[in-house]
């Protein structure tokens, strides 16, 4: 059975993750009581019903002091052997609070927060250290917009999620922020820009003018080079440390050449040694 338990801060996104789970075959819950995590994980398994096979479901700050129950039911499901993945959704605070202003949403801790929504986030965002840190997916949310996470959650559940230790390749702009769930980030700033070549400019990584233009020069070549054995040498360490996801971000400025570039040689690469492997273009649409 394919168990996701989603989780994370309150306006990541995790109403629009699971609507993405329900697109793609799983049967969804939303807003579970934590202490019901394993008793529902032994209905599914019980049942007949081949839509129990795939199932996600969320279960969050909304259940107040009893959130804390997650970790028994998580320790009961770790006894019995059985399987299941945890999704963390996570965004920057001035995103939180910008998506929480825009909507009139009320945050489910502002009562304890003296109404405060800055410090609701800042105290869940504490409350949730220990479960974030036991995360098997986490996905920031804070530029993506709902198409792109989208493809994300399909990239990575759209197949059997037990099939285990996956590899996210991910470009980026550093204009526009590091991406908080990067594990590994590669800066290629320092290599030849097409955004000077008035021909390239409009084109990304994903065309043959700008990646031929930027592997063409010897640094680029051997830049590459050493960050595929990087990577070759560090999938192994992070594979034995038990972790369900790693992911390796490449960052140039505005995250349309020269990363798309690379990243684009590291997916390849990873590919050709027939390991799990997804690529997303972060800001590649971004002017």
């Amino acid at each position: 059975m394919d168990f996701i338990i989603i989780t994370g801060l309150s306006g990541a996104g995790k109403s629009v993750a699971m609507r993405n789970m329900e697109d793609i075959g799983f049967y969804c819950v939303d807003n579970i009581p934590p202490m019901l995590v394993s008793t529902f994980y032994d209905l599914c398994e019980k049942s007949s019903d081949d839509r129990m096979k795939k199932i996600a479901v969320v279960t969050d700050i909304r259940a107040g002091d009893t959130f804390d129950n997650l970790f028994e039911s998580l320790s009961k499901l770790k006894a019995a052997e059985k399987k299941y993945k945890i999704l963390f959704l996570d965004a920057h605070d001035d995103v939180l609070l910008r998506r929480f202003k825009e909507t009139r949403r009320k945050h489910p801790l502002n009562d304890i927060s003296n109404g405060s929504t800055e410090d609701a986030v800042r105290l869940e965002r504490e409350l949730l250290m220990q479960v974030k840190a036991r995360a098997d997916y986490v996905i920031d949310t804070s530029l993506l917009s709902p198409t792109q996470l989208k493809e994300r959650i399909s990239s990575l559940f759209l197949g059997n999620s037990a099939l285990g230790f996956t590899v996210n390749c991910l470009s980026f702009g550093f204009k526009y922020g590091l991406p908080s769930e990067a594990d590994l980030v590669f800066d290629v700033r320092c290599l030849p820009n097409p955004f000077y070549i008035p021909e390239l400019k409009p084109h990304t990584g994903l065309d043959s003018c700008v990646f031929d233009y930027v592997m063409k020069f010897e640094q680029s070549k051997g830049f590459a080079e050493r960050m595929i054995s990087l990577v070759d040498f560090s999938l192994p360490l992070y594979r034995s440390e038990g972790k369900s996801q790693l992911v390796i971000a490449v960052g140039c400025t505005g995250g349309k050449h020269r990363s798309v570039t690379l990243t684009r040689v590291l997916y390849d690469h990873i590919l050709e040694t027939r390991q799990r492997v997804i690529v997303h273009h972060r800001d590649i649409a971004k002017s």
